[in-house]
């Protein structure tokens, strides 16, 4: 037992006396970007930059092209419902023409006049209520026309006034815009005298049963489209005898005789 101590004790000075082994003798290493690296992966990051910018900028454009369709679409509807919807109220009166007279004129200046019993949710109605009194005045003369805009574009434009009234400075200063950009409006009358439809309404006196509004619209850089609606008018110039109960046949209104005493 003696030996095998002994000789433990030399192993263990000996491994004293030999030189140890350092593990940082030599130093470590590290590996770090290089400045082409660092260039490289900026140049990537600038192109997915750009292209996710350029796309949402492409969305964007589409996006306002798409709603800008759609609103000049939506425009010319309610153009041509405001014309249709106007027409199906006309009203004509034998006996008081110079209020009621339909004119129709088409070429260069069209136009299209008439008096109407509007409803209430025509476009401005409301600048014909009177604001002391809230008398509504529904019967009014429409007048359609095309006229050259702000920026040279043809307009539809219609101006409204009371009948028995002149038109509003207000009215026939800003009209309501109906649709811009209009290369042609056309109206055409159904004569049942000739069967055929007729570009001029001579008849001042009557309304013709059944009109053709066509509209043409489109810019210099946008698509031509043509709108057309057949209407059929369902009312009639009333004659003179059928107004003698309330305008005594001549177009004026009488008094009614006062009641008997009692």
């Amino acid at each position: 037992m003696k030996i095998f101590s002994q000789k433990s004790k030399v192993e263990g000075a000996a491994q004293l006396r030999a030189p140890q082994k350092s593990f940082c003798a030599r130093p470590l290493r590290r590996r770090a970007f290089t400045l082409i690296e660092i260039m490289v992966a900026l140049t990537i990051f600038m192109l997915v930059v750009a292209a996710v910018y350029s796309t949402w900028i492409l969305i964007l454009k589409s996006s306002a092209v798409g709603e800008e369709a759609a609103a000049q679409v939506q425009r010319e509807r309610i153009a041509v419902r405001t014309i249709e919807d106007s027409l199906t109220c006309i009203q004509s009166f034998q006996a008081s023409m110079q209020y009621y007279s339909f004119v129709v004129q088409n070429g260069d200046q069209p136009e299209l006049s008439f008096t109407a019993r509007l409803p209430a949710i025509f476009p401005r109605n409301d600048r014909f209520i009177n604001p002391v009194t809230g008398q509504n005045f529904p019967v009014r003369r429409l007048t359609f026309t095309v006229e050259s805009g702000p920026d040279s574009e043809k307009e539809l434009v219609l101006r409204q006034n009371p009948i028995l009234m002149d038109m509003d400075p207000i009215e026939q200063n800003n009209p309501l815009v109906l649709a811009r950009d209009v290369k042609d409006f056309t109206v055409e009358c159904w004569d049942t005298n000739t069967q055929d439809w007729a570009t001029e309404w001579d008849d001042t006196n009557a309304i013709p049963s059944v009109i053709r509004v066509t509209l043409t619209l489109g810019g210099d850089a946008a698509p031509t489209r043509t709108i057309a609606r057949l209407i059929s008018v369902p009312s009639t110039t009333v004659p003179v005898q059928a107004q003698a109960p309330m305008f005594g046949g001549g177009g004026r209104p009488t008094i009614p005789p006062p009641a008997p005493p009692r």
